[in-house]
């Protein structure tokens, strides 16, 4: 799941504007052979209804045998219980066994999409207007695409790295059940192993005129918990009422969780999101995130920032309820009642810690707080350390000059929450610019800009070169 336009509007109308786009230029030869491989990934349909990842891994893993990688060295794993779901996991080897490897994490899955909701076929690539169309063509085949590309470059450069150069192509982001990076960090962590990895999670913004204005770093993520709230009571009849009323009792728990407001803390990201917003944002915001990275409890600065949604959420832990369900009967009282809490978790955070507070607010032991499916894993933030935001900063100014690097916290969820659960710091950086409409992520007629496509290749290309070291 890839999320775009971290940007409020107030934001994005006063940050600096950059150099003008410049006019199409005819693909280059490289960037046509990228264009084919392209192609055939987003037109295998991976949907968990009727698509295969196996199939898609398969394909690319020939691509790489292709370009002269070792048997040995291009696997597809797949479980046997779940056949279609299969993952793809390569390496580059470096020359240096004391060198910790660096993982490439990409999702071949794609959201559900059906022909007769889509102007075009959501399984054929068109390129159209500077556009390329077709489910997947963003989220996330673009950067899956364009790690297998860049594998077979190196391989046929007779490019050395100094570190091994890990790939995992993985199934089921997109959906709850199977997830392929969760089984190979837990089955087959020597495959996926790394010092730290490279993954979905953070874009470039464009404003209205296609002009790069921000490219973002994500360092963390949100954890995603369902909570269920239940109260049982004997019931009775409508016509008698008493004390005890489940409806009444659970409601009453709703408003308490309602109105609390989570602790507010800082990561490295949020840390350094909010100092370099300030300036590009209005004096008052400005002001307020000043006194805010200064003090982050701060509570003339929080009523300024947390009154927008987003920068509340990147704050502070946010729990909300989602779903009510209760009784039996219209003249029955109720025997049941129960709500579906959707927490968000700052990074880092126990999920029991955040079930306890549920609890404590409740403030009545008739209301059980029980996770409403298995806790999803801690997952600590990765520091932004000048050996991983320098080789960005280095291939942005080649691209973008004069472009800011904002790093994120994000809100929703990507596969990064399973490798920084398991010890890998994950970083979301992908070099992708897009709208800040989200260019149909997730919902119809999902794009991506040509240019972005392939100036995000050229970004990511040189990225993975000077992380590897070698030559």
């Amino acid at each position: 799941m890839r999320m775009a336009g971290w940007m409020t509007t107030a934001a994005l109308l006063v940050l600096p504007m950059a150099a003008s786009a410049q006019t199409a230029a005819a693909p280059r030869p490289d960037q046509l052979k990228f264009r084919e491989l392209y192609k055939e990934l987003v037109e295998i349909n991976t949907t968990l209804s009727v698509g295969s990842c196996t199939r898609a891994a398969e394909a690319m893993g020939a691509r790489l045998k292709a370009a002269g990688y070792a048997d040995s060295d291009v696997q597809v794993v797949v479980h046997p219980k779940y056949p279609r779901e299969g993952s793809l996991v390569a390496v580059l080897r470096g020359t240096d066994a004391k060198s910790k490897p660096m993982l490439l994490l990409a999702h071949i899955d794609v959201v559900e999409a059906k022909r007769e909701d889509w102007t075009r076929d959501p399984f054929t690539l068109v390129e159209e207007n500077g556009y390329f169309y077709g489910r997947g063509t963003s989220d996330d085949k673009a950067q899956a695409a364009i790690w297998v590309d860049s594998l077979v470059r190196l391989k046929q450069a007779g490019f050395k790295p100094k570190r091994d150069i890990k790939m995992a192509l993985t199934c089921g982001e997109e959906s709850e059940g199977y997830n392929g990076i969760e089984d190979l960090v837990k089955n087959h962590r020597d495959l996926v192993d790394a010092e730290f990895a490279l993954n979905e999670g953070a874009d470039g913004l464009l404003d209205d005129q296609g002009k790069e204005v921000v490219l973002e770093v994500q360092a963390g993520e949100k954890v995603y918990q369902d909570f269920t709230l239940t109260v049982t009571n004997p019931g009775g009849h409508s016509s008698r009422p008493h004390g005890q009323n489940a409806i009444y009792q659970l409601s009453a728990a709703l408003d308490r969780i309602g109105a609390y407001g989570f602790p507010t803390r800082f990561n490295d990201a949020t840390r350094g999101y909010f100092t370099l917003m300030q300036a590009r944002v209005p004096a008052g915001q400005a002001a307020a995130m000043k006194a805010l990275v200064a003090n982050v409890q701060d509570e003339a600065a929080l009523k300024v920032i947390t009154a927008d949604p987003m920068w509340n959420s990147i704050l502070r832990t946010t729990c909300v309820a989602t779903m009510v369900s209760a009784g039996h009967a219209p003249n029955a009282l109720p025997q049941r009642a129960t709500a579906n809490v959707n927490c968000r978790i700052l990074p880092g955070t126990p999920v029991e810690e955040v079930q306890a507070k549920l609890a404590e607010l409740a403030a009545d032991p008739a209301v059980a707080v029980t996770l409403a499916h298995e806790a999803k894993p801690a997952s600590p933030p990765p520091p932004l350390t000048p050996a991983i935001m320098g080789p960005i900063q280095k291939n942005a100014a080649k691209l973008w000059p004069g472009v800011p690097i904002v790093p994120i916290l994000l809100t929703g969820a990507t596969d990064g929450v399973h490798t920084n659960a398991a010890g890998i710091p994950t970083y979301g950086v992908t070099g992708l610019f897009g709208g800040s409409d989200g260019d149909g992520i997730h919902g119809l007629n999902e794009r991506i800009r040509v240019k972005s496509l392939y100036q995000g290749r050229d970004f990511l290309h040189g990225l993975i070169q000077d992380y590897a070291g070698g030559k």
